[in-house]
């Protein structure tokens, strides 16, 4: 398969399918023409990638899950921790997403937005800046 028939099937677009050999996650074969020349195992690979960052796994987390998959002597351990570390990680964005918006809402809340100058949004912006 030629680049863009892996890109259709994966969903993948060719400049990550590109990038992701780049840094060495796959390893398609080389025609005597240089074209690149994937197989069913590089599609498969790419899925998993895909399916990986789409939630939210970084590439370093994915080197790692791509290792432990081709790996037959992993242990579900080894698995189960790399996804439990993402998830407090996420977890832990979402706590700060979520102090964010009460925040803001307050500040929102606040602010008459009428046309007078005096805004409590961009004065609390003011007294932050700088610390």
């Amino acid at each position: 398969m030629n680049i863009g028939e892996v890109a259709r099937r994966s969903g993948l677009p060719s400049k990550t399918i590109r990038y992701y050999e780049d840094i060495g996650l796959i390893h398609p074969l080389r025609s005597d023409n240089g074209y690149r020349a994937f197989q069913e195992k590089d599609l498969h690979k790419l899925a998993f990638l895909g399916r990986a960052r789409t939630l939210g796994f970084s590439i370093e987390d994915c080197r790692t899950l791509l290792a432990l998959y081709e790996d037959g002597h992993r242990e579900s351990a080894q698995v189960k921790q790399v996804a439990e570390e993402h998830l407090h990680q996420i977890d832990d964005k979402i706590a700060q997403l979520q102090s964010m918006r009460d925040t803001l809402s307050e500040l929102v809340e606040a602010c008459r937005g009428d046309d007078r100058p005096d805004c409590p949004i961009l004065a609390d912006l003011a007294s932050k800046a700088g610390k």
